[in-house]
């Protein structure tokens, strides 16, 4: 018996080390390419922790240098979230990450994967970019010649405030800062006031009473010092951020399929590193703001007040959603569209659009 064992044991060890060989092996003899890439924002985790690190050392280190890439975020190139694709397009860049809400200009369409309040919790975003990944696959091919790769979220988005707000009825009359227009159909469904103000520009907004509150992720809101000037974090979860990374489709058919098989590979383990590493991260992002819950792990935590919404905050927040956000939605994408998202999300979520 313990012959036999012994040699079961040594047949599956050897087998293994035989597949990381073969593995390592295969890495290594990958022909040589290097990709030029632009990120989102250098100072979020989004790029440090993933984005950047995946290109300018992972894919590096497991394809034994056959693969190199320079990655640079956005905000080193002084570009805005909605240049990004368009420079893609172009074949300024061969791989670009981005957020939907920069994109969703172009066609309606890509905002079905972060329709505001749809998804309340991280493994409902999750699901809701699995059923809907098909979709945006065929519009990032037809508009921006783009290989969909990778969908990820940043921290839930909720409302940081210059003055108290203690219910969602304080939000009338406040001008809120959005960056997507789905953000901005969900601030006029209470009654708010939307105003685009870019990410880098909204702690001075904040300061100047340009706005009164703004939307971002629990996370870049403090490693961003809204903190300094924002006094509430009304934790009303609002959507959330969904980013994506996508090649060049001329680029991406251009590589063989060693090379094509490699990436597909390596990027859902980063996909789902993304997921776990940013889900751990949003509630960390209010205790951070707040000092409230825990100890910040990135720092001195700010002390604004956080203010959790009520049931019938929750109440209202669904009302807003099917008076506003669907409805306008529907108005904005095709009739084809529409169906498609209640074929996928809509069903996930038992949410009806158009109707």
């Amino acid at each position: 018996m313990f012959r036999t064992v012994s040699k079961a044991a040594f047949a599956v060890a050897l087998a293994g080390a035989i597949g990381l060989a073969a593995a390592t092996a295969s890495a290594a003899d990958l022909p040589k390419n290097s990709f030029k890439v632009v990120g989102t924002w250098g100072n979020l985790s989004n790029y440090q922790k993933y984005e950047g690190p995946f290109w300018n050392k992972t894919v590096a280190e497991i394809s034994k240098g056959s693969i190199t890439a320079q990655a640079t975020p956005l905000t080193e190139l002084g570009l805005k979230g909605f240049e990004v694709m368009r420079l893609l397009k172009l074949g300024v860049f061969d791989f670009a990450f981005g957020v939907i809400g920069y994109v969703a200009s172009e066609d309606a369409v890509f905002e079905g994967v972060d329709l505001s309040v749809v998804a309340q919790d991280i493994k409902t975003a999750r699901e809701v970019t699995k059923v809907y990944r098909p979709t945006l696959e065929k519009a990032f091919e037809k508009i921006y010649g783009a290989k969909l790769m990778i969908m990820a979220p940043f921290p839930s988005q909720m409302l940081f405030c210059n003055s108290e707000i203690k219910s969602i009825a304080d939000l009338k009359g406040k001008k809120i800062r959005v960056y997507s227009t789905t953000l901005g159909d969900f601030v006029e469904g209470v009654g708010g006031n939307s105003v685009t103000v870019s990410f880098a520009e909204v702690v001075p907004a904040l300061e100047k009473g340009v706005v009164d509150c703004g939307i971002t992720g629990t996370m870049p809101a403090y490693k961003a010092k809204w903190y300094q000037v924002a006094k509430t974090v009304y934790a009303l979860r609002v959507g959330w951020g969904i980013e994506f990374g996508a090649f060049s489709l001329k680029r991406w058919n251009a590589l063989d399929k060693a090379t094509q098989d490699f990436f597909t590979a390596e990027f859902a383990k980063l996909e789902d590193a993304f997921w776990k590493g940013i889900g751990d991260e949003d509630e960390m992002g209010i205790i951070c703001n707040t000092g409230v819950g825990g100890k910040c792990s990135e720092g001195e935590p700010g002390k604004m007040k956080l203010v959790k919404p009520s049931d019938a905050d929750v109440a209202a927040r669904r009302k807003v959603l099917e008076e506003f956000i669907l409805k306008r939605w529907a108005s904005r994408c095709s009739a084809e569209c529409v169906k498609n998202w209640n074929d996928t999300v809509g069903k996930l979520v038992g949410i009806k659009a158009g109707g």
